[in-house]
């Protein structure tokens, strides 16, 4: 994560500090320099800026110390760009507040107050902006593997499935997994999408040195007490970091509730996934913005319906079996982008397939027709499913809609993503579509079900705009 070591740590505070003294630079410049604020009436008059270094002095320190005890040093792993600007708003406020107090009880006519003003905003418009720029830098940096943990799971049960999707749907907690070991025979040699199976806990010590592990993550079940005593207890021998994941006798993280009785914690069961009123919300979003869409995007589909039309013969839609919610099946619709017969002529591209799991897709699939090809790397192909999202059998965000096929094939825990109907988009869409293994799709449709929102919902239609743009990922 950022500025998570010594060095970084001290370089973060460097910079704010020097971007709370040319705040107070700032803020003497446009009362003094600018006039922006009349002085008559006042009851002081004009102020040299040598005047304001005890403030400075004063104000840098006690900025800083309030922002260690809010957590902006080091900021905790996860926490968003907004619970950063509460931070620095609300530090700066208090420090301002406090300092302000103490100026005018003791000296009440050296400073002006509209420098306390301009210097608390000017704190933070450049502080939240640094933070908004530090992001966006590291979120480039951490698909080259800079300024990111790289991470060693132990045990790859339900408990070390859940820490592996929560990780992949959350690229900003800079965690990349390097592997798991699990000493269960089948799992600990079976990969789950990139995640590599590195066998069991017996060559834990070689393996972090192999792999060159910053950290290392227990999810072992609470039956395998020793086993995790003993791997703390080597983990603190040779300077590695090793954190616990309780299994709460192994139930999904997802689905323990705390509650507590005059201060005695109770653990329980909670429902993971989406109520009833969470369900008919849902839906209300789906009829109104599916609605909206099908009216804005109707013209450009009937140009789309006739460009296909005249590219190659057949049908304008094409319409293909899929598993909605529940394993119910229903007909999706979609622009046609293959010559007709395509489907029954897969068996002889098998050999080009580029999907893991019981996925099949080729990067420059020979079946495609030229405006099929061009609407698939726009998904414009896609807009005819707004009529399934009006009908109830998809939603507008939700996982991608499986074909028999493929349901088939799936694994016990891929199931899950049926719980929830199949959406337009979703998070996988937004998060590397076709370029990631069908694994982590699929950890990342269980991520969206079991911790939906209507912020959620929202956050990644707005990401799905620059995805579709873009054309990221998709062929």
């Amino acid at each position: 994560m950022r500025f998570r070591s010594r060095k970084g740590l001290l370089f973060q505070v460097l910079l704010d500090a020097g971007l709370i003294v040319f705040s107070v630079c700032l803020a003497w410049v446009v009362r003094y320099e600018l006039e922006l604020t009349p002085a008559p009436g006042e009851g002081f008059f004009y102020q040299p800026l040598n005047a304001y270094f005890p403030l400075i002095v004063v104000l840098t320190p006690l900025t800083i110390i309030i922002f260690r005890f809010e957590g902006l040093y080091p900021l905790a792993r996860g926490q968003n760009l907004l619970d950063e600007f509460y931070i620095i708003i609300n530090g700066t406020t208090t420090a301002a507040l406090l300092l302000m107090a103490f100026t005018f009880f003791v000296r009440p006519l050296v400073y002006s107050r509209a420098v306390y003003v301009y210097t608390a905003i000017a704190m933070v418009v450049l502080l939240c902006l640094a933070r908004w720029i530090e992001r966006i830098i590291f979120a480039r940096l951490r698909p080259r593997g800079i300024g990111v943990d790289r991470v060693l799971i132990v045990g790859a049960g339900e408990v070390g499935r859940t820490m592996m999707r929560n990780i992949v749907a959350q690229p900003h907690l800079a965690y990349h997994i390097v592997g798991f070991v699990d000493d269960d025979p089948e799992r600990g040699r079976t990969d789950i999408g990139r995640f590599k199976a590195l066998g069991d806990t017996n060559n834990l010590k070689h393996l972090i040195k192999e792999w060159s592990v910053n950290e290392v993550i227990v999810t072992l079940p609470w039956t395998a007490r020793d086993k995790i005593i003993g791997i703390m207890r080597m983990c603190q021998r040779i300077n590695i970091p090793a954190k616990i994941v309780p299994d709460l006798f192994q139930l999904s993280l997802s689905r323990v509730a705390i509650d507590a009785v005059g201060g005695i914690p109770l653990i329980g069961i909670r429902e993971t996934g989406m109520g009833l009123i969470d369900t008919w919300f849902k839906r209300g979003i789906d009829l109104v913005g599916g609605g909206l869409v099908l009216l804005i995007a109707l013209p450009l589909m009937s140009v789309f319906a006739l460009l296909i039309r005249f590219d190659s013969p057949g049908p304008m839609i094409f319409r293909q079996k899929r598993v909605g919610r529940g394993g119910k099946e229903f007909i999706a619709y979609k622009f046609r982008t293959m010559y007709v017969g395509a489907e029954e002529a897969q068996h002889k591209f098998a050999d080009l397939n580029e999907a893991s799991g019981p996925l099949f897709k080729i990067r420059n699939d020979p079946r495609r027709t030229r405006v099929g090809a061009w609407l698939r790397r726009t998904s414009m192909d896609e807009l005819p499913q707004i009529v399934n999202v009006l009908r109830g059998e998809m939603s507008l965000v939700g996982p991608r809609p499986p074909m028999p096929s493929e349901v088939i094939a799936y694994q016990d825990w891929h199931k899950r993503r049926l719980e929830v109907s199949p959406g337009m988009t979703g998070l996988w869409q937004v998060s590397g579509r076709s370029e990631l293994l069908f694994d982590e799709m699929v950890m990342l449709d269980i991520y969206y079900i079991e911790n939906w929102s209507p912020i959620m919902d929202v956050w990644i239609l707005l990401r799905t705009i620059p995805t579709v743009l873009f054309g990221r990922g998709a062929y």
